[in-house]
């Protein structure tokens, strides 16, 4: 069996979870997700647990019994207590400023980036030189953070870009090492 699908999602108290036609909707005090099954995975509601089922062994339905289960336990996590992703900017000059709801970066281009979020993620800068995502999707939080930061990726040399919060960038030498 999958160690991870094996394991049913305690509902928390607070959180309704509904579950038909092959549709999973969460909601709890932060908001409302829903979630799409595959036809083979089975779900049920038992004591405030959810439990899922796969119909065989065979590697897909493995696959797919923990990827559901673990999208799930996602949600009502997202739903309950929210997720968290951080950007930190290095560099000289650098920096991020919100506008209304609108981020713009300083990031050693010649022009501004713009950068206006989906619904369901809330933006802030506490410093010039970090950015704070803020949701109940961690799939869309994480994609988000990705792209604000494929615009200036951290590069080797001085390490110069955006970076996620504790990510270590390995270092180059450079021409200078050789000598």
């Amino acid at each position: 069996m999958s160690r991870v699908g094996k394991k049913p999602v305690i509902i928390p108290s607070g959180v309704t979870v509904s579950v038909e036609d092959g549709l999973i909707h969460v909601k709890g005090p932060k908001g409302e997700l829903t979630q799409a099954t595959h036809k083979d995975i089975s779900v049920r509601q038992e004591n405030g647990e959810l439990i899922f089922e796969r119909p065989s062994d065979n590697k897909t339905h493995r696959a797919l019994h923990g990827l559901y289960r673990a999208l799930v336990q996602n949600m009502v996590n997202g739903v309950t207590t929210g997720y968290t992703r951080q950007l930190d900017i290095v560099g000289v000059g650098y920096r991020a400023e919100l506008r209304g709801k609108v981020l713009q970066l300083a990031i050693g281009y010649s022009h501004p980036i713009v950068f206006m979020p989906p619904a369901g993620v809330a933006l802030t800068v506490p410093t010039p030189t970090s950015i704070v995502l803020n949701g109940i999707d961690k799939q869309l939080i994480g994609s988000v953070a990705a792209k604000i930061r494929s615009f200036r990726e951290p590069e080797p040399y001085k390490g110069k870009g955006i970076q996620y919060q504790g990510e270590k960038i390995r270092r180059k030498a450079g021409k200078t090492a050789s000598r």
